[in-house]
């Protein structure tokens, strides 16, 4: 089944059980967040389609934004739980050591950056599913962490919706 297909298919469960819709977007930005799950699951093409379930009216921005803000911030932090009480364990472990760039990459930008790398790690694709896990292997103290944590989700979240939920109506704004 292709990321589309699938995509389709969490599209039509939510127009139909809207009442699920908020718990479903929690998951998608918390496996999204997860280190090695969301090496696995295409959440963001999901989360950007949700943005247009907002734009349609099919369901709140504010619950949905919330919800993928608060997704994202548990699926890091879990990540970050993870690399700090399993170290080197989980780097040498299947998936992330069949990916030893990625892992590399992001250990380069971790130490380069520090705090803001935790925030801006979560922006790129492969990086933030393990910039988190490596943050805590690394012994990050936790508070510098959770800093860069919940400053970058809400703005992760809206950066995913935004397009969907507002982009068709900005654009009838500026050219309508």
């Amino acid at each position: 089944m292709s990321i589309q297909e699938i995509t389709q298919i969490i599209m039509d469960f939510i127009k139909a059980h809207q009442v699920w819709a908020i718990p479903i977007i929690f998951l998608l930005a918390f496996g999204e967040s997860l280190a090695i799950v969301s090496l696995l699951i295409p959440a963001t093409a999901m989360l950007l389609a949700c943005g247009a379930l907002i734009g349609a009216d099919l369901i709140p921005f504010m619950p949905t934004f919330l919800a993928a803000s608060a997704g994202a911030i548990m699926g890091d932090w879990v990540s970050f739980w993870l690399g700090k009480h399993y170290h080197q364990n989980i780097i040498s472990s299947w998936p992330l050591n069949k990916h030893p760039k990625t892992v590399y990459r992001a250990e380069q930008f971790f130490h380069r950056y520090g705090v803001t790398g935790v925030f801006v790690g979560r922006f790129f694709g492969p990086l933030r599913a393990v910039v988190p896990l490596i943050a805590g292997a690394m012994h990050m103290p936790t508070l510098k962490f959770n800093i860069g944590n919940i400053t970058s989700a809400p703005v992760w979240a809206f950066a995913m919706l935004a397009p969907g939920a507002f982009g068709i109506q900005w654009l009838e704004t500026l050219f309508g």
